[in-house]
């Protein structure tokens, strides 16, 4: 990070932050959710998602939206270091989105530069690169620099472990009539057998072509993940996801040289530094970075330069409201998840056609909150004057 001046600076656009608001919501899930995590004994089932949500509003009447978000723990951790660092933007000018970042950082140095202290920042960094799209009536991808109007994407909501096989196949149906173009599924139970029965049977039903990943969620040990490599070899599987502790760089990247099919990791790491020691270590085929665990769009767009550079593909994990945006400015054709979790949290909807998700036309990141959220907030606050 930069060194930064603690006191706002003259604004060259002449416009400047007056008021933000942040707010903790907890969105309910239809259904208690299960990986392997919760089958090896180390999680519970989820059944909800905490949202930080973000917004600014300028001098001159320009508003951005942004978000982040927790799973099973850290939703209030996050809205409490929020609360503590939002004053900092008050005064400053929008268009600095890079020193602000910096600044935010530095106000909760002494928390770290990872983990829930840029979770929280990255609500801020979201609503500020939205509304600077929406002030220069860009989407978000356009104002980066699109590569391409529409993005693969597989959908891995219908194929989580609690799902019976039946139902499995019944999801996969689903996906490609709705036009997704890929199925995950989550493996890693306690009996391989399972997971390679469940693989099979999967496999067998879409064909030998249609694109199809797999998902450890960490749950293999060094051996069991070189075995389970080399079973899935002939699967002709798009990759195979976390196969080992999400910081085991080394034994990830060792997995990647010995086996043709690709690995994929990323989504667990929460800053620059913890995805460029994968980078160096081609520690992954497929790079999974989520910007709001990684703090925002600032310092994805970092590590997207990285990998890009290292000849790395791309497939952001999770929140494709925002990752459509920034994997339609890729420079090699990525992957975007296809999650509806978070669809009740907006007004509008992404469209998926053949096998490709749609990357939204409206100014930012092309989103408003539906009238539910108001139900599911539990804290907010308010800093500054609204203009």
């Amino acid at each position: 990070m930069n060194t930064f001046n603690p006191a706002p600076t003259d604004s060259t656009s002449g416009d400047s932050i007056k008021w933000v608001r942040i707010a903790s919501t907890f969105l309910p899930l239809a259904n208690p959710i299960s990986d392997a995590k919760v089958l090896t004994g180390r999680q519970k089932p989820m059944t909800e998602i905490a949202i930080l949500f973000v917004e600014i509003e300028t001098k001159d009447g320009h508003r951005g939206l942004g978000f982040s978000y927790s799973k099973r723990a850290g939703g209030p951790g996050q809205f409490a270091h929020a609360k503590e660092i939002a004053p900092a933007l008050i005064g400053e000018d929008p268009n600095d989105i890079a020193r602000l970042w910096d600044k935010l950082a530095w106000a909760g140095a002494s928390v770290g530069r990872s983990g829930m202290a840029v979770q929280a920042i990255g609500a801020f960094d979201v609503a500020l690169w939205d509304l600077k799209a929406k002030r220069a009536k860009l989407s978000l991808s356009k104002l980066l620099g699109s590569q391409r109007e529409s993005v693969r994407c597989y959908n891995t909501s219908g194929g989580f472990l609690h799902t019976p096989l039946d139902q499995l196949l019944k999801n996969t149906d689903i996906s490609r009539e709705k036009g997704i173009g890929g199925i995950k599924l989550k493996v890693g139970q306690p009996d391989c057998a399972l997971d390679i029965q469940r693989v099979t049977t999967v496999r067998k039903h879409l064909g030998d072509a249609f694109p199809l990943m797999v998902d450890a969620n960490q749950q293999w040990d060094r051996p069991t993940a070189q075995r389970m490599c080399r079973t899935f070899e002939p699967f002709n599987l798009i990759w195979i996801e976390e196969p080992l502790d999400c910081y085991d760089a080394e034994g990830h990247a060792a997995l990647a040289a010995q086996f043709d099919t690709p690995i994929a990791t990323g989504e667990m790491l929460t800053s620059v530094s913890e995805h460029w020691e994968f980078i160096k270590l081609r520690g992954a085929d497929y790079l999974m970075p989520d910007a709001p665990r990684v703090g925002g769009i600032t310092p994805f767009l970092k590590i997207a330069a990285l990998a890009d550079h290292a000849g790395l593909m791309l497939a952001p994990h999770f929140a494709m409201e925002l990752h459509v945006h920034l994997a339609a400015c890729y420079s090699r054709e990525p992957w975007v998840e296809h999650f509806e979790w978070l669809e009740p949290l907006f007004n509008e909807k992404l469209e998926t056609r053949d096998g490709r998700m749609i990357v939204p036309t409206r100014p930012g990141l092309g989103l408003s909150l539906s009238d539910r959220v108001a139900g599911w907030t539990a804290q907010e606050a308010e800093v500054g004057v609204r203009a």
